[in-house]
């Protein structure tokens, strides 16, 4: 499968929203919060309703783990080498150990492996919120005013609406539990409508980041980071990951994924450098238009 037929559908919808937010302006919170609240966790009920679950899926999560504190750990040292404060070490660890496989990293999934691909991605997507709303905001939280995240963080897995869906989702699985032909047609037309709806709002965060005074040598280690150190510590993970083979080469993909766009958010609010971690975001997700064609070369 090309690079067109895979990224282009995909950076279409981030351009709607992108033109959208510079030609009318939308409240994009508000949109997000509907989003997170009202439909992110259909799509994750029903994917864990219907998906037949495994031991796969704790690999998955252990992976997912380790991954994220690889990556930190080697901003860490190269911090440590370049004497960065802690504001300056928690944005790089925002802008570089947490990737965006849910609005951008679902459907490139669905695109290159069908329904399959995409109902495991989901998976993928569901423990990576739990990883960022843990670890990421703890590292927002460290970097910020206040300096510790951790009451916050546990504050912020306790209210994630996904994490219950998936919670019910695996309950009405494992109990039977019919939940009838009209629901099951409602929590579809919501559920298929969520992953364009992140999308769009992706496009609309991508539209308010400014480039101006881009601390271009940070912003470079954390995309060499991001793009290219990530998908290679994965691969050295899928090597001792009992899964099959698409699984192995969908995590890989995943991790060469640009820097997840929450990172800005988190950024923002606990004031952690900020412009470099929207930066950063912004550069990581255009330059993927060239990285990841080179990655799916190399995977597929």
């Amino acid at each position: 499968m090309t690079f067109f037929t895979v990224v282009l559908p995909v950076f279409s919808i981030f351009l709607i929203g992108f033109i959208g937010e510079k030609k009318i302006g939308f409240d994009t919170r508000t949109i997000s919060t509907m989003t997170l609240y009202l439909m992110s966790p259909l799509l994750v009920f029903r994917t864990f309703y219907t998906i037949e679950f495994n031991l796969d899926y704790l690999y998955l999560t252990v992976y997912t783990f380790a991954l994220c504190f690889v990556l930190i750990l080697i901003v860490y040292i190269i911090t440590f080498v370049q004497k960065y404060s802690r504001a300056e070490t928690c944005g790089m660890i925002l802008a570089s150990s947490f990737m965006n496989n849910g609005n951008y990293g679902t459907p490139v999934a669905l695109l290159l492996f069908g329904t399959a691909g995409f109902d495991f991605a989901i998976i993928l997507m569901v423990i990576q919120q739990l990883v960022m709303c843990t670890v990421g905001v703890y590292y927002a939280a460290k970097g910020g005013e206040e300096g510790d995240g951790i009451k916050f963080a546990i504050r912020s897995v306790r209210r994630m609406p996904t994490v219950y869906g998936a919670i019910a989702g695996t309950l009405f699985q494992i109990c039977h539990i019919p939940i009838g032909d009209a629901l099951t047609k409602a929590v579809d037309l919501v559920a298929d409508a969520t992953i364009p709806t992140v999308m769009i709002i992706l496009g609309m965060q991508l539209a308010k980041i400014s480039l101006r005074s881009i601390q271009k040598s940070k912003v470079t280690l954390s995309i060499l980071i991001k793009l290219c150190i990530s998908p290679c510590v994965s691969y050295i993970f899928t090597l001792f990951l009992p899964l099959d083979e698409m699984m192995k080469q969908i995590i890989i993909i995943m991790a060469a994924m640009p820097t997840a766009a929450n990172t800005t958010m988190y950024a923002v609010q606990f004031n952690t450098d900020p412009d470099f971690v929207s930066s950063a975001t912004l550069i990581s997700t255009l330059l993927s238009l060239v990285t990841l064609p080179l990655i799916f070369t190399i995977v597929l």
